[in-house]
This record gives C-alpha cells, structure tokens and sequence, in this order.
C-alpha cells in the first residue's frame, strides 16, 4: 500500500477482471490494463492510450504502480553497465548488464541486502532489509533488456539471479517474478535462459525439484569440506554439505538438470590438492560443472584470489576426473560491478 493505494501488479489477471465487472464495466478492460502493466512495462496509467481519459483517472485513484527508477547507471571500460536501482520506498538495489559478442546477460537482484553471511562477498555485510517484490525484480530485467537493445542493438538474451541476496530466501516473489519474465503475456522469455544461483538452501533446493521449474540452477560451493566452508560461510554450519548434497541428489533425480557449482579459489583457503579432490567427490554424484570464478577483493584484503598455478590444478584434476571446468574472468570491476562487490557505494 502507498498512501492508502493498492499495487496494481500485486494483482493477478482474474482480480483485474474482476475489479472490472464489479465497477459495471466489460471484463476484457482488466486484460487491457494487465497487458499494459506486463507486456508493455507501463510506468503510468497515462501511459494505457487505448483506455479512456475516464477509466484511467479511476485507476489512479485506487492504485499505484510501483515502477522502480534507474537512479544511476556506469558504465565499465569493458562494456559493462551497473544500475542503481530506487525502489519505491527510496530503498537501493544493484543489477548489472553484462555483454559478449553472442549475448546480453542481466544479473539482477533478489533482496535488498543478503539474508546471508558470506565473508567475502560485499552484499552480505549489508544484512537483510527486505525482500524484492515480483514487479521489483521484473523491472530489472525490463530496464537492461532496454539497454541493451539501446546500447548494443539486441535484445536481452539471459538471465542470471546472482545479484544482491539470496533468492531461495525470497522463493514466492522469485517464482513469481520469473513465471511473468516468461510468460508469453509478459517478457516471453525461455526459461532455460534463466540461471537461479543460491548458496545452499538444502530445503528450498528440493522445493524447486517439486515445483518442477524450467530453470537452471547453480550452487555457490567455494569449498567441499565443511570446516572450510563454514569458515567463509558461516550459514554451513546450519546447513552443511551432507544436507546440500542430499538435496542437490534430489533435485537431479527429479529434474534430470546437471548442476553448475560457482566456486572462486583464495590464497591460503582453498588452494590446495585436497580442495580439489574434495570437490572432483562432491562433483561426482550427479552431472555437473564448475565455473571457476576470478575474485574480485572487497577492500579489507582478508580474501586474495590464488595464484594461477592453484587454478592451472584445479582445471587438470577437474577435467582429468571427466568434469566439464569453465575458467570465468570477472567483468565489470572498474565499477564494483562484478561477482561479489554490489553494495550499493552509490
């Protein structure tokens, strides 16, 4: 509710409708305004042109569209473009277009804040202020589809939910909002575009198998031992790698989806043989990959990334052990954009 109005896309289609008929008017006007609010991303009831001047003043009178604003926008040396983005209630999320010669990626955000406690990453020490709505996310991705269309003349072609938060720890509105990014009433999107990253919520893992999504998913490991993991994230301790793998096991048997593990390697952490080795295990009971993931420091110097030689072993051991290992370079550092630096310094 804002200042005693209703949000419009908090309403589902038949509710529209129905809101409609109630008012003595045709059905079919809660479609038009549904299309407008969805299809064509309307920021205003001015906006819905085939509407009457009437119908629209009615509308804006009972209900507000909570469109978020791009506060800020840079733009990195290699292409890169970060969005602040202002929500509704003057609240800042991140969202980041990350461009190659083949595709447009958006990175969007699923909370303000982390529910997590990650110790290298910059959002955690944020905490938790609120979770993201379906319309909140949503915007995110329309406003990067936007630019870049604008800024590199094709449409956004995938999506990856590794911005701010944790987005099982926001599982309603995350479903929500990927259900109208692919809907054919929404943004049309295919869901096998769509990548969900999360750090390991072994419960919410086996929810997604049962909800049989469309998606990707990927798992943010960064260790295969549970004393080294718990030491960077503190949260393994409630929920450690038995439970995580148990549900990871779980989802392949119910989706038949291989899994992506996100796993960056630190000097002194988790740079060494029995890493690897614990990983090339962890890897073994379903099919996946590993997308070795450069680090991007976040002031302190607590984290260095490891020396090339420690990433050279993980690639040989990895692939010697027939698992598929993606070197991934960090884009978008110039501007606190890239893996693990959104904390809003806007």
């Amino acid at each position: 509710m804002t200042n005693g109005k209703k949000d419009i896309r908090a309403l589902t289609k038949d509710q529209l409708r129905a809101f409609f008929i109630d008012r003595g008017d045709k059905a079919f006007r809660g479609n038009q305004v549904y299309e407008w609010l969805w299809k064509k991303s309307a920021h205003s009831f001015e906006d819905m042109t085939n509407i009457s001047l009437e119908t629209r003043a009615m509308l804006e009178e009972h209900f507000v569209i909570n469109h978020i604003k791009v506060d800020q926008m840079q733009r990195s040396s290699d292409g890169t473009i970060k969005n602040a983005v202002q929500l509704h209630d003057g609240l800042i999320v991140e969202s980041v277009l990350i461009p190659t010669s083949t595709r447009t990626t958006a990175c969007v955000s699923s909370q303000v804040g982390c529910s997590l406690d990650c110790k290298f990453c910059a959002t955690a020490r944020l905490k938790r202020m609120r979770n993201l709505n379906p319309d909140e996310i949503y915007d995110q991705v329309v406003a990067i589809d936007n630019e870049s269309r604008l800024y590199y003349d094709k449409p956004l072609s995938n999506i990856v939910f590794m911005g701010m938060g944790e987005p099982l720890m926001n599982y309603n509105n995350v479903l929500k909002a990927i259900d109208k990014i692919t809907s054919p009433e929404g943004l049309g999107m295919s869901p096998k575009r769509i990548v969900v990253s999360t750090s390991g919520v072994p419960k919410m893992i086996k929810k997604l198998a049962d909800d049989d999504v469309k998606f990707k998913l990927a798992v943010s490991l960064h260790s295969a031992i549970d004393e080294v993991r718990t030491s960077i994230m503190p949260f393994n301790a409630t929920f450690p790698l038995k439970d995580l793998r148990e549900a990871l096991e779980y989802w392949y048997a119910k989706t038949k989806k291989r899994i992506t593990y996100e796993y960056v390697v630190w000097e002194g952490i988790n740079d060494k043989r029995k890493d690897v080795d614990a990983l090339v295990q962890f890897c073994k009971f379903a099919p996946s990959k590993v997308n070795l993931i450069e680090y991007n420091p976040i002031d302190d110097g607590e984290f260095q990334q490891a020396d090339s030689k420690a990433i050279d072993m993980y690639q040989e051991v990895l692939e010697a052990n027939h698992i598929t290992v993606t070197v991934r370079r960090s884009r978008g550092k110039d501007i606190d954009a890239a893996c693990g630096q959104l904390a809003n310094k806007s």
